[in-house]
């Protein structure tokens, strides 16, 4: 009797370390066995100790491959033709991809059969056997990367007084039930390979840069620093309520740090794009991939709707105190501008989701296209009007001036930025009233 090799039979004269590579192809392609004591041309020539030879066959899948894969293997002392032959029968495995404990999962140490020889997977194929082990879940997948490091995640854990040992791991989700990390460790590590990018624009388009800065490394060190690099940006007016002067930014801080977060904790992180910010003088957008979750709609999520795409991530920034309470973060930028003129905009396209939030001092070109005499007599009535009535609304002016609504905003923006008059917050209203420190009028 003779073997031939072939997809399903691989052929070993002697044991070498070289079998776990054929094991690891079979376990991660199709049912296979392995003969040990047949020579290449498929002549039994037996071997002298199979007792020895098998402990060491045993040892080497036990020790040496990942995840556990004992489960389907089974290892055998066999006679064929009288002779002695160790004989490994390989199922395919259910925990693919198999690989080479310290080669990593990675092509160098993940194999497949390919006719009758083993090969190294690619980096699409590996992905594609965890995606059909694990699931479509991006977070919850076996990371390809698994050195990784948390130095900045340890010191947030530390700062925020939370634990973050190996049995916190474990419940997070960092670590996966067959022990190696997965790609929500890969995010927070020091080795997340996604990046977060601002951009600073002249202007109210995108046509000439001011500034620009890419944030790499962990998702909690991006955005930290994001947000003090916004923030370095996000400029100052004096306001008023009643007689209390108050410092109110260009973005309220609160509606910067949600959209922030919004970008960051719901994105699609199966595409390898950046999560962006883009800033202009007039506003100010986060752009994250990945559109709505299926089965909710944009309306749902205005009324506090949350069901995110990445869960454990949401959990993680939960416990971390980044997150106070799931499903607010929309609802809270809303309710930043509900005294304000203006409106925050939320927009969904297959893909990607965005949300924009307007500066609330810009004064648009738009005056410019008013003569300066009409428009000091706009301002004349206006301030008249005010020192007749006290505290005027905006929808008061804007029925007394017959004038749109764009139009009364940009006018009222400048009166303030000249501070001839101030802007009173009066219950759950915002007046206007004459700065009584002007004498133009």
């Amino acid at each position: 009797m003779k073997l031939q090799e072939g997809m399903d039979t691989e052929l070993k004269e002697i044991f070498t370390l070289e079998l776990k590579k054929e094991v690891v192809a079979f376990a991660n392609s199709h049912d296979g066995v392995i003969y040990i004591g047949v020579s290449d041309s498929g002549e039994i020539v037996g071997l002298d100790n199979p007792d020895e030879t098998l402990e060491k066959v045993t040892a080497s899948i036990r020790n040496s491959i990942k995840p556990d894969i004992t489960m389907v293997v089974k290892c055998n002392i066999e006679a064929i033709n009288g002779k002695s032959v160790v004989v490994v029968r390989v199922q395919r495995g259910f925990a693919r991809p198999y690989y080479i404990a310290d080669k990593g999962l990675k092509p160098s140490g993940v194999y497949v059969r390919q006719g009758s020889s083993s090969v190294p997977a690619s980096e699409d194929f590996i992905r594609k056997m965890i995606k059909e082990t694990d699931g479509d879940s991006y977070e919850k997948l076996r990371s390809l990367n698994q050195n990784l490091t948390f130095e900045t995640a340890s010191k947030i854990f530390k700062d925020t007084d939370v634990s973050f040992g190996k049995s916190q791991k474990k419940t997070l989700g960092l670590i996966g039930d067959d022990g190696l990390y997965t790609n929500l460790a890969l995010l927070i590590s020091d080795q997340c390979s996604h990046t977060l990018k601002i951009a600073v624009f002249e202007g109210a388009e995108k046509k000439l840069f001011k500034d620009r800065k890419e944030f790499s490394g962990s998702l909690l060190k991006q955005i930290t620093e994001a947000f003090n690099f916004i923030n370095l940006l996000n400029k100052v007016m004096a306001t008023f309520e009643g007689l209390t002067r108050k410092d109110e930014r260009d973005y309220p801080i609160e509606a910067v740090r949600e959209s922030l977060l919004n970008a960051v904790v719901h994105r699609e992180y199966s595409f390898g794009s950046s999560t962006l910010v883009n800033i202009y003088e007039d506003r100010m957008e986060f752009l994250s991939l990945g559109g709505l979750v299926s089965g909710i709609s944009l309306d749902a999520i205005m009324l506090g709707i949350s069901h995110s795409r990445n869960e454990k991530l949401a959990n993680l920034f939960y416990r971390l105190r980044f997150i106070e309470a799931y499903g607010t973060g929309i609802p809270k930028i809303f309710s930043n501008y509900e005294y304000l003129d203006t409106r925050p905009q939320i927009k969904a396209v297959e893909g990607a989701f965005q949300v924009i939030l307007p500066n609330i001092h810009y004064v648009s070109d738009d005056m410019e296209i008013m003569d300066s005499n009409e428009i000091n007599l706009q301002y004349k009535k206006i301030i008249d009007f005010m020192v007749n009535r006290g505290t005027v609304t905006r929808k008061e002016l804007e029925k007394y001036l017959n004038l749109s609504q764009t139009r009364v905003i940009v006018i009222l923006q400048e009166m303030l930025r000249l501070k001839l008059i101030d802007k009173i917050r009066d219950g759950r209203l915002v007046v206007y009233a004459k700065n009584n420190d002007s004498y133009l009028y």
